[in-house]
């Protein structure tokens, strides 16, 4: 499957946006992983206190973990698909830059952190995307499933050992069950960025 094919598919698979609870719920198991400690409000649990810090989210789709951030600096989402408009509105509207564009592509720095989860497997060139992060952010924080199989929609079988070499470090594994709707095995950490 070609990269075009594997963005339609994304595309598809999250059909017109408008229920994303499933996407949801696994999206906080890939936080807390990723070293993100959600806070409590009067209003939700489910908030992340980013104390300012700037965030660029490659590959965030139509629901990325920004949308639950409070005390952000600058925030963007970086995504190629062609969500539906209300999407960009949505994410304009929480005062998050929405830019369709493939992490392949990224030409920019200055962020404190990247966020990459559950995408670098529908990239065409999912080094180029790390080594885009590196290069826009002080820290990568990321999440992504690895010995997965290609199919329809994954492009790439990631490997732990060819992540750490990408991203200069060593990152966590692990064989989840399931529970919260997360199966298979994961590969998850903060490394250091370049900027």
């Amino acid at each position: 499957m070609n990269w075009q094919e594997a963005q339609e598919w994304e595309r598809n698979w999250h059909g017109d946006c408008a229920n994303s609870f499933y996407e949801e719920s696994k999206q906080l198991g890939y936080a807390k992983r990723m070293g993100l400690t959600m806070t409590r409000d009067d209003k939700t649990p489910y908030n992340l206190d980013l104390k300012g810090a700037s965030v660029l989210d490659i590959g965030g789709g139509p629901v990325s973990l920004l949308l639950k951030s409070v005390n952000g600096g600058n925030l963007v989402v970086a995504d190629p698909c062609n969500y539906p408009e209300w999407v960009k509105s949505r994410y304009e509207d929480h005062g998050i830059q929405c830019e369709r564009t493939r992490g392949e592509d990224l030409d920019t720095g200055g962020f404190d952190e990247a966020w990459i989860y559950n995408c670098l497997q529908h990239t065409e060139d999912f080094h180029a995307v790390l080594a885009n992060a590196r290069r826009a952010a002080k820290i990568i924080r990321i999440f992504e499933w690895i010995d997965f199989p290609i199919s329809a929609g994954h492009n790439h079988i990631l490997r732990a050992a060819e992540l750490d070499d990408l991203l200069g470090g060593q990152g966590k594994t692990e064989m989840l069950d399931g529970t919260g709707g997360l199966s298979g095995k994961a590969y998850f950490g903060i490394f250091k960025g370049d900027s």
